[in-house]
């Protein structure tokens, strides 16, 4: 009984060494005073934000306030911009004790990579080689969003068995691989892909899949009784899948071209969604020996529909095919929870804790083969001769392209985000095995205590003591379950 007792004592005063005192401060502090400077030297306001541009053009009528690009893309920004910090945020707070941790971690991370983004994407996108700055706007906003959507995704493979500094290394490396991807395959390949089903979720996805591969942990069963859900937990994951369901429309046509391709991206995903939504209950119930419904599937495989319409949304698919990719993308989804999940960690040694696999990479994936599809079989007759130049923007060096050529680049953008997600992975996977980031114990894993200020009544009580008042808590079932049994009606 002494023994018990004392090993329980050890168990709540030790101290867990995650350094995090002096690591994640120094990283904060050094990162902000980086950004003060590189935004010092090289950012300014686009035409359209600049006081004295915007002078000039009022004074020699070159254009109006209402053509501004803010009137067009700030509803669809905000509209992202809370889907990137509620709605992926609420999502990972699923398990019964890293609520703070999911939606926490997930604030920083998001703050400290659009700042990365804004400059790594400027590099690339709107840099002005006369004053060698970089012009943002609203757009830059969005798209330093989709950005840091690509580390978001990649988080929740390893979300609970990392520390904030390896996240802050995972996201500074994978800020700039999007960078570089996107560039090559929009700017170079010239595919599209305007709600990024190749460029954002099949990257982050498999970006995420290799490192958590590569930290893989064999004893992370010594933190099984952490991984699991609470009613209540999964009712706040519920708030994020909603928020993120809400707003997939925009964010799928946030960057599209303003007009036709802009409405049908919106259209397109609104149906795809819905179809999702079906299918996704539809699986879970059957899969079931009581047609019980699995909360996981509904919060996650109902949005495979808008990850799949990312790269077809702004195409001609038709409202029909919109509801057959949803349809088909809600089943993948729900399978890949079913099946292969488990095999991806018994066999491949793949530890996905928020099933990124099954949300983001497989539907990212179809998403990819369905763009490529439907730009092949593009014709003049369905979108008119001004209409596929303007969707497909055959523009200069591109105007000789014919939809069987733009299909086969648009394949050719679906593997080269596979390449930067799986080689990125094995890169930023080695660096985060360093024993240097103050990384949780396989039997802190999953614990918020680890990195966050608990609540006294929230303590984590020893396994002992848990197992204990589980044991206690079924007997009380048990015995009230006799009770109510024996009570006859006069």
């Amino acid at each position: 009984m002494k023994t018990t007792m004392g090993n329980c004592q050890a168990f709540c005063n030790r101290s867990k060494d995650t350094n995090v005192r002096v690591s994640l401060p120094s990283v904060c502090f050094v990162w902000q005073v980086s950004m003060v400077v590189l935004f010092g030297v090289f950012v300014r306001y686009n035409s359209e934000s600049d006081a004295h541009w915007a002078e000039y053009m009022r004074q020699n009528n070159i254009t109006s306030n209402t053509e501004n690009d803010f009137y067009y893309r700030y509803p669809s920004f905000q509209d992202v911009h809370v889907m990137i910090f509620v709605g992926f945020g609420f999502l990972m707070t699923f398990l019964k004790r890293y609520s703070f941790g999911g939606v926490g971690f997930n604030f920083l991370i998001a703050a400290f990579g659009i700042q990365w983004a804004l400059l790594m994407q400027g590099w690339f996108h709107s840099f002005n080689p006369v004053d060698r700055t970089i012009r943002i706007g609203i757009e830059n906003l969005i798209n330093a969003d989709f950005c840091v959507a690509g580390s978001l995704i990649a988080y929740g493979a390893c979300l609970g068995k990392v520390s904030p500094v390896q996240l802050m290394v995972m996201t500074l490396f994978g800020v700039t691989l999007f960078a570089v991807d996107e560039y090559i395959i929009l700017n170079v390949i010239h595919a599209k892909d305007a709600g990024g089903s190749m460029t954002i979720h099949m990257f982050g996805a498999y970006y995420g899949l290799v490192i958590s591969w590569i930290l893989y942990r064999p004893n992370l069963h010594q933190s099984k009784r952490l991984q699991g859900s609470h009613y209540h937990s999964d009712v706040f994951a519920m708030i994020g899948t909603l928020f993120l369901w809400l707003f997939w429309p925009s964010f799928n046509s946030a960057t599209a071209n303003h007009g036709d391709g802009q409405h049908r991206a919106a259209i397109n995903t609104y149906l795809s969604l819905a179809a999702s939504v079906l299918t996704a209950f539809a699986i879970s119930s059957l899969s079931a020996k009581k047609g019980k419904l699995d909360m996981v599937h509904i919060q996650n495989a109902t949005l495979a529909g808008g990850v799949a319409m990312g790269t077809a949304g702004e195409f001609m698919i038709t409202p029909y095919g919109s509801l057959i990719v949803g349809f088909c993308s809600g089943i993948l989804s729900t399978f890949g929870y079913l099946v292969l999940s488990p095999l991806l960690e018994r066999h491949l040694k793949i530890q996905d804790t928020c099933g990124i696999h099954n949300l983001h990479a497989m539907p990212g994936l179809l998403g990819g083969i369905v763009g490529a599809i439907t730009a092949a079989t593009a014709t003049e007759s369905v979108y008119g001769k001004e209409g596929l130049i303007s969707t497909f923007n055959f523009v200069d060096k591109f105007m000789n392209r014919t939809a069987g050529t733009q299909g086969g680049y648009q394949a050719a953008g679906l593997c080269v985000a596979l390449l930067f997600g799986l080689g990125g992975g094995m890169l930023v996977g080695g660096i985060l095995k360093l024993p240097i980031w103050g990384d949780p114990e396989d039997d802190d894993c999953f614990d918020d205590e680890v990195y966050w200020e608990m609540p006294e009544d929230e303590e984590s009580i020893p396994p002992v003591m848990e197992y204990r008042t589980q044991r206690a808590n079924q007997n009380f079932d048990v015995i009230e379950t006799n009770f109510s049994t024996d009570i006859r009606p006069v």
